[in-house]
């Protein structure tokens, strides 16, 4: 069958594997002249004039993202020779620290864990017998709770230290969104899933994976080459403007396209079945047009957080890991900071993260400047370039309604921000482009012979 994938970021690509897969001749467009979505390359000039490859965003995986990694092997990328593992490690410029060993099956999921936790520094036992009551009580409740429960309410037994050290940096790392306003329920989901999944896996569940590679040669382009070679085709610059139904004796959809270069129509075609992987806003845009209204409502209700990277520059930059937090405020807002040069090789170059960011970018680039200057000890720490992703994320709020995959049963949706468990993270694209080919599959004609 004839399928379309709209939008060449993880999610698409990962549908568009799977539907090739299947045995369906795939078609893939992107409106953009680059692969990988939000989480692509991006070249920057250096202070000394050089040009390098860094990304329009710092992300890190874990081991818990069991599809992502399967399919980052599938297009033939090893994870191990591009990722580098560590042990979960929250490990702050002042010597404060949570971090987990190196256990590669312990006998007890969670032990190490618990291991972590009494040798934690900046930590009294109050605190950490507060964390470890309180994880008790999650695993005794099967990792749920009230859907309208907030991050900041679950942790209430928490003391603040712990709050502070852990949680928060957490919680805003994963689900891109404050404490007090996250839900609860998807933070526990992360926590089943990684610090006490059942199975550990090859990469360990809890473990860091952080890029050693630019994040254009860590699955998007092996996936491009991947379906080029198996006669997918994937077309950059080419924006879908509208699908119509057409009668159900064709079982098809037709589609309009453009140039994103000068607007032109340069075709109108048929397909059987449409994967909408395009960010929510453009997937409102085009639902509404092709008169799918009530789904574009949904999706256009969405509220969403911003993501800033700060890549600065220092000549003697070199940090004790490679990824370090950071006591975070209002004024000094970032809450992580990467060594680039033990990464990727790129000297001296630190990668700083603001989740759940506000201001314009030329206020978070001072102040996180001078935090880095102030926390690690760098007086002559530099700009290189500061990237705001006002849209980065969707809020992940209690009982948040996220819409449906299913926009019609010939167009499917897929993206971080439709149903499903996960927050906006990578995993959460790839098993939502999964989900959204097996959907196309179960509509297809085919499918029932």
């Amino acid at each position: 069958m004839k399928v379309l994938v709209a939008g060449a970021g993880w999610a698409g690509l990962a549908a568009a594997i799977e539907l090739t897969k299947s045995g369906h001749q795939v078609t893939v467009i992107e409106a953009s002249r680059h692969l990988g979505g939000r989480a692509r390359a991006l070249e920057v000039k250096l202070p000394d004039g050089s040009t390098s490859t860094l990304d329009n965003g710092q992300h890190i995986l874990i081991g818990a993202y069991s599809e992502t990694l399967r399919l980052m092997r599938e297009v033939g990328v090893n994870p191990q020779d591009v990722l580098h593992r560590m042990p979960l490690t929250l490990r702050f410029p002042d010597g404060n620290a949570l971090e987990l060993p190196d256990w590669k099956n312990p006998l007890i999921k969670g032990l190490d864990v618990a291991w972590g936790v009494l040798h934690a520094k900046g930590w009294n036992w109050a605190d950490k017998l507060s964390l470890l009551r309180a994880a008790a009580l999650w695993r005794l409740k099967g990792f749920e709770c009230e859907p309208h429960t907030t991050v900041a309410a679950l942790c209430k037994s928490i003391t603040q230290p712990v709050m502070q050290m852990l949680i928060e940096p957490l919680c805003v790392s994963a689900l891109n969104t404050p404490a007090d306003r996250a839900s609860g329920q998807v933070f526990l989901r992360i926590l089943k899933d990684s610090l006490f999944a059942s199975t550990a896996g090859d990469m360990g569940s809890s473990n860091l994976l952080l890029p050693k590679t630019d994040l254009g040669s860590l699955f998007p382009q092996a996936a491009a080459a991947w379906l080029a070679k198996r006669g997918c085709e994937v077309r950059l610059g080419e924006r879908l403007t509208k699908i119509e139904s057409l009668s159900n004796s064709e079982r098809a959809v037709r589609i309009s396209c453009r140039r994103t270069d000068d607007s032109s129509t340069i075709s109108v075609e048929k397909f059987d079945s449409i994967v909408l992987a395009t960010p929510p806003t453009e997937a409102a845009r085009i639902a509404r047009a092709s008169g799918h209204s009530t789904w574009a409502d949904a999706a256009d209700a969405l509220q969403h957080e911003a993501i800033a990277t700060v890549y600065a520059y220092a000549k003697d930059a070199k940090l004790p890991c490679p990824m370090m937090a950071l006591k975070s405020s209002p004024t000094e807002p970032a809450q992580f900071v990467f060594d680039r040069g033990a990464l990727t090789g790129q000297t001296g170059v630190l990668a700083f993260v603001v989740s759940a960011s506000q201001g314009d970018a030329a206020t978070i680039e001072q102040q996180v400047i001078t935090q880095g200057q102030k926390q690690l000890g760098l007086p002559s720490l530099q700009a290189i370039q500061t990237i705001i992703d006002k849209r980065a994320t969707f809020a992940c709020t209690p009982a948040l309604q996220r819409p449906t995959p299913q926009i019609t049963p010939k167009v499917i949706a897929c993206g971080d921000y439709v149903q499903g468990p996960y927050p906006s993270t990578l995993e959460g694209s790839m098993r939502s482009g999964l989900v959204a080919s097996h959907s196309v599959q179960a509509e297809l004609p085919s499918a029932n012979h």
